[in-house]
């Protein structure tokens, strides 16, 4: 056998395993990325399921406040289990803006804010965001290193070719960067 082929067989391996390595990376990666969303997951089911109480708890002391709370019964029409990832990322993004604004809301009502019923929802539901504050840097962190390996070179090509795209980031919408104004 000549060197010339030997090189050549050499060269044609690596490059087929480099392309293995790469692959099973992109597999590893993409799992880390649907491990982070299903944490995230959890406490966005968790959440989802406290706005009906949170809503029942404070139906009666907002008469004048049906809009917000129409919007909030509005989201939770959609049966949780049917949604896809995307849905799911979108209608918590709606959710948080739309809980804050009822929280504030609820400021005015010194009756509510009494209510031991009430404190232990927005206990509930404080500790609830913290935990889907973490899980979103989790998420955010293990979709930012799978989209980094799916668009450099020359990984992007070998990506391309196993049909590995990027992830979508949980956002926060511009209207959850804007400060609430709680008035008294």
């Amino acid at each position: 056998m000549s060197p010339f082929l030997i090189t050549i067989l050499v060269i044609i391996l690596a490059v087929v395993l480099y392309v293995i390595s790469a692959y099973n990376k992109g597999i590893t990666l993409h799992n880390y990325v649907r491990e982070a969303f299903s944490t995230m997951d959890v406490y966005m089911k968790k959440r989802w399921d406290l706005i009906p109480n949170l809503i029942e708890s404070v139906k009666g002391y907002m008469e004048h406040e049906k809009g917000l709370l129409s919007q909030l019964t509005e989201l939770r029409t959609k049966n949780y289990s049917d949604m896809s990832m995307g849905e799911k990322l979108q209608t918590n993004m709606q959710l948080g803006t739309i809980v804050p604004k009822l929280l504030a809301v609820a400021e005015n009502y010194p009756n509510l804010r009494a209510s031991e019923n009430f404190n232990t929802l927005m206990n509930d539901l404080s500790s609830v965001e913290e935990d889907i504050a973490n899980a979103r840097k989790y998420y955010n962190g293990t979709v930012r290193t799978f989209n980094t390996f799916t668009e450099v070179f020359p990984t992007n090509i070998i990506c391309g070719f196993f049909g590995f795209k990027p992830e979508k980031l949980f956002e926060i919408s511009d209207l959850e960067r804007q400060n609430i104004k709680v008035k008294f």
